[in-house]
């Protein structure tokens, strides 16, 4: 086994497994160094999103799923074999192929929706932070991107990409109606409540409340989006005026608790409050849906409204399946080639410096007693290049002798550069 993808998503864990699994940018450093210095994987990269927590790796061992599986139970502390019955791996080809699919929206809740592209991409920056990415999964993740660029380029798997976002705002429009005379809050002020500020906009929301922890970065997405911005420890001043709620912070814990929505609710005398949570790990407390007058969603509750709009974009998949089978066959078979060759380069680079170091040992000896540099480096250039060259020859007058043709082209490719094998 070269490659392993381990991991949980949408179609195989609930939100409150995947909330489990989640990891920080910070607690993923921490895990890629822990995977490495336990001596379970050569290789790594984390991706955790709202939809996915998935580990790819090049393992040390052949039994190394098991090992991950049990390490990944004790790193978030549950009870052994508690993640199992979520979790899915893939070796090799197929581990090549998932994340294709992954990168290019494939696998995603929203059929080709193209912020995992970047989140993707976040993730293989943070493991190069980490230190745990070398050869193989570099030389993976580039053939991965010039993939996903093709997939783009060459289907219609993003024309007009619908985003969870986007669901999240089409839900809101089906419970209100017209959402020009309501106002909204929405938690946090990352990519994706960008989208659904937009989205909102567009959709001629009566008014946009913005709340952060950073309220300088409110600032700048409520400009944009004609609302205004507060900070997360303003929200029961606001609560109140809130008729929809959407949240999708990265915070490890709720941002909405239950005891806040009360007070807000009596305030609103019976007006409904909707909320929808799209954040992993949530940010709106799951208490809250036992409140008359509150109906909260979660990202889970979305699939309706995207089922809709995967129909559209099968065919388009179709294609971009057909175009990841064939750059992940691409794919293994380099990676097969080199690991094949890479040892014979290292054996053939070991046997010339072994003759460079005799052959130099002598120089500097020779020089040592007296001896006439200029006759010592002729020495030195006529001893390496007859050394060097004894080996080469000798075979390829053998297969002369033998008639074996291929192997003389073959020769002539790697030992004369193009210049020389058309003089």
């Amino acid at each position: 086994m070269k490659l392993l993808t381990l991991g949980v998503n949408h179609e195989t864990a609930p939100v409150d497994i995947r909330e489990t699994v989640s990891f920080t940018p910070e607690r993923a450093l921490s895990a890629m160094s822990e995977l490495k210095n336990k001596q379970l994987v050569s290789e790594c990269i984390i991706l955790s999103t709202c939809n996915r927590t998935e580990i790819y790796c090049t393992p040390k061992t052949p039994d190394a799923t098991k090992s991950i599986q049990t390490w990944l139970d004790a790193f978030f502390e549950q009870p052994e074999n508690a993640l199992t019955p979520y979790l899915y791996n893939y070796q090799d080809i197929d581990a090549v192929k998932h994340i294709m699919r992954v990168a290019s929206g494939l696998n995603s809740l929203v059929l080709g929706e193209p912020q995992i592209f970047g989140q993707v991409k976040d993730a293989y920056n943070l493991a190069h932070k980490a230190d745990s990415i070398h050869h193989t999964l570099e030389n993976l993740f580039q053939h991965i991107f010039r993939t996903v660029k093709q997939v783009r380029t060459d289907t219609a798997i993003g024309s007009s990409p619908v985003s969870v976002a986007f669901s999240a705002v089409t839900l809101s429009k089906q419970f209100f109606g017209d959402l020009s005379e309501q106002t909204a809050l929405l938690l946090g002020a990352g990519e994706t409540i960008e989208l659904v500020a937009r989205h909102l906009k567009e959709s001629q929301i009566g008014k946009l409340i913005i709340a952060n922890r950073t309220l300088e970065r409110a600032h700048t997405l409520a400009e944009s989006v004609g609302g205004y911005a507060i900070q997360l420890d303003e929200i029961p001043d606001h609560l109140h005026e809130a008729d929809l709620v959407i949240g999708s912070t990265g915070s490890p814990d709720a941002i909405l608790k239950k005891a806040q929505v009360e007070p807000a609710l009596k305030r609103r005398k019976n007006r409904p409050m909707f909320m929808v949570d799209i954040a992993v790990p949530r940010d709106i407390e799951a208490s809250i849906d036992e409140l008359e007058d509150v109906y909260l969603y979660t990202v889970d509750d979305l699939h309706e409204i995207i089922e809709d709009n995967k129909q559209s974009r099968q065919t388009a998949a179709l294609e971009a399946e057909e175009i990841i089978d064939v750059q992940a066959e691409t794919f293994m078979s380099q990676l097969s080639a080199i690991q094949q060759v890479n040892p014979l380069i290292q054996q053939y680079r070991q046997h010339c410096l072994e003759i460079k170091d005799q052959a130099m040992n002598q120089a500097l000896h020779q020089l040592e007693t007296g001896a006439d540099p200029q006759e010592v480096i002729k020495k030195l250039a006529n001893q390496l290049t007859n050394k060097l060259l004894h080996t080469p020859t000798k075979q390829l007058h053998q297969a002369g002798l033998s008639g074996k043709n291929n192997l003389i082209e073959s020769a002539r490719t790697l030992l004369l550069s193009d210049d020389a094998q058309h003089k």
